[in-house]
């Protein structure tokens, strides 16, 4: 903790907001059921939650910096040349209309619409471990045209409406340029499916498994087909059984199918491929069929499919950093109102967060671990056997 807090000092202008920083994380880091501004308080011995509040909505700090330097700490620690930058978003349940982009929403966390805020995050995953490296708060078009609701809530003028692909991209350019040792980008179908997204990838040559949906259009020799459609006509010995990565139960087992598509030579780089890679369930649905996903996957010619196979699993890592977050160190515990002040908190909970990660990785617990549809449609692409 003593490094840690000594690679972000730098981002507190005075001692108080830094040693009050330091309190915050470790409050963070301790068993508590709640963590806010109460029970944080206390951690720390102070009598009244005044500080750890002031902290979040008035000191003077940069929270920016400080997420560059815990983007840094974990590339670092963790940072694998064929590390998988992981884009995803996570709701955050909030009552009222105050919060800085609440409304209602469709939120994955609840699978269900609900009064909520939305957070963008960039996940970052390898063999050595995986954390949360960056993080912006989704704003509705409601919030950004309600200038005056924006400054209520301490949204800046100059902040303008961004998707979240946008977002995604902003995050992504961030971690590239700093240097983060990453060669894979992967997605749920909320990126997966949106094209811009994934030619933006290939115009910074970076490599992707991304997940689409089943209508999703697939450039073929004789046309265009659906994914599920070129799905039906993958010979047997097209599927291989594979894991994906460790799960909470042991190796997460499918049946994968890979097969070549065509490239555009207009954004595909020179010397690389594509490809459409299908996941199918081991067991059967109540009505008898098995689960299909589907991903679109570009990268350099030569890429095996285990490597596609692999990237689509580290998926899941961003999902275990949502639920380790929010478990552990109280990602979504706030009780702010602020656009600064949510991103602080999220920042200082993504500190915590990566200071968990590395500890395990060079624990030497860890350490010991680690060591041990007609005829075209069926020949429009080439299923690898």
């Amino acid at each position: 903790m003593d490094d840690l807090f000594g690679l972000v000092a730098g981002r507190f202008y005075r001692v108080e907001p830094r040693r009050r920083a330091r309190a915050y994380v470790c409050g963070l880091l301790a068993p508590l059921a709640d963590k806010n501004g109460w029970t944080l308080a206390e951690v720390a011995g102070d009598v009244t939650p005044d500080g750890m509040q002031r902290l979040l909505n008035a000191a003077t700090w940069d929270a920016d910096g400080v997420r560059d330097d815990l983007r840094s700490y974990a590339a670092e620690y963790l940072g694998e040349r064929d590390g998988v930058l992981v884009v995803d978003e996570t709701g955050f349940l909030k009552k009222g209309t105050k919060s800085a982009g609440v409304q209602r929403q469709y939120s994955g966390t609840a699978g269900r619409i609900e009064n909520c805020q939305l957070g963008v995050f960039l996940a970052y995953a390898t063999g050595k471990g995986r954390t949360l490296i960056d993080r912006e708060l989704y704003l509705p078009k409601s919030w950004i045209a309600d200038r005056e609701r924006c400054r209520e809530a301490a949204v800046p003028d100059d902040v303008d409406f961004a998707t979240k692909t946008v977002l995604a991209r902003q995050m992504l350019t961030r971690a590239l340029e700093a240097g983060v040792p990453a060669t894979w980008v992967t997605a749920d179908e909320a990126y997966g499916n949106d094209y811009k997204f994934r030619t933006w990838l290939e115009g910074r040559r970076i490599s992707y498994v991304v997940a689409v949906a089943c209508n999703q259009t697939i450039p073929a020799v004789a046309g265009t087909s659906r994914a599920d459609v070129l799905a039906t006509h993958a010979p047997d010995d097209a599927w291989k059984r594979r894991s994906c990565g460790e799960g909470a139960k042991g190796p997460r087992l499918f049946d994968w199918a890979v097969a070549s598509l065509p490239v555009y030579e207009d954004t595909t780089p020179p010397g690389w491929a594509r490809w459409l890679l299908v996941r199918r369930s081991l067991t059967r649905n109540s009505k008898g069929e098995h689960e299909l996903a589907y991903y679109l996957c570009c990268a350099p010619t030569g890429t095996t499919d285990d490597d596609l196979i692999r990237v689509a699993g580290a998926r899941w890592a961003v999902e275990e950093c949502f639920q380790t977050a929010k478990t552990e160190v109280g990602l979504d515990h706030y009780q702010v109102r602020r656009y600064d002040a949510w991103y602080r908190h999220i920042t200082l909970a993504m500190l915590a967060h990566a200071y968990l990660s590395v500890t395990a990785a060079i624990a030497p617990k860890a350490l010991a671990a680690a060591s041990f549809r007609s005829r075209w449609e069926r020949s429009s692409v080439s299923w690898h056997t």
